[in-house]
């Protein structure tokens, strides 16, 4: 039994290392560095193209549906339902983080209907960390020559990306920030550069 649980916490840990080492290069040679000509397949198979989101905030959250923070889609919700004359959210359903989104499309649709009531977009299941296979939207969320300062690809589920209304990546959050904490509040609040003048 001790050498079952060792083998167990080996491979989990082993398929941890392998996760954030194994990252084969994102070509972005062909991606456009402006946000707004991005578009994405949502996960009940309609498209959104960014350019309607012109003089929106954008929160782009990778999520999971196995993940000690997937309760965080209930926050998502409530901050959705709140503002969403001001916000868009959009959720990136992702499998990159130890496995912790192993449904299809439609479970996973199902699974944030029934237990969170998600009404915001969910794209099609994605892949969210630099490699090869990287969503193009999250290459420009995830390299600096795209979106003008940000190399850093999530590290875990629940990131959030906040784009201004003017299509500029302003932050990046890790899971552990809630959807109602005071960064993300003070992001909604905030006036545009536009506005400001």
């Amino acid at each position: 039994m001790k050498y079952l649980v060792f083998i167990i916490i080996f491979v989990v840990l082993l398929s941890f290392v392998f996760s954030f080492f194994n990252n084969n290069d994102t070509n972005i040679d062909n991606l456009s560095s402006n946000f707004y000509d991005y578009s994405v397949e949502l996960i009940n198979g309609e498209k959104l193209d960014f350019n309607k989101l012109k003089g929106k905030k954008i929160i782009i959250v990778n999520v999971a549906s196995k993940c000690g923070y997937t309760p965080q889609y209930s926050g998502l919700q409530k901050l959705y339902e709140k503002f969403n004359n001001e916000i868009e959210i959009i959720g990136f359903p992702a499998n990159d983080f130890l496995w912790q989104e192993p449904g299809k499309n439609k479970d996973i649709q199902t699974f944030c209907n029934v237990n969170y009531g998600v009404t915001f977009p969910l794209v099609e299941k994605s892949v969210v960390k630099k490699n090869k296979d990287q969503h193009p939207l999250f290459s420009w969320l995830s390299h600096k020559d795209l979106n003008g300062w940000n190399d850093a690809a999530p590290g875990w589920n629940f990131y959030k990306y906040l784009v201004d209304e003017e299509g500029r990546l302003i932050s990046v959050h890790s899971s552990k920030i809630k959807p109602f904490d005071e960064q993300i509040l003070n992001f909604i609040d905030s006036k545009s550069s536009n506005e400001a003048k």
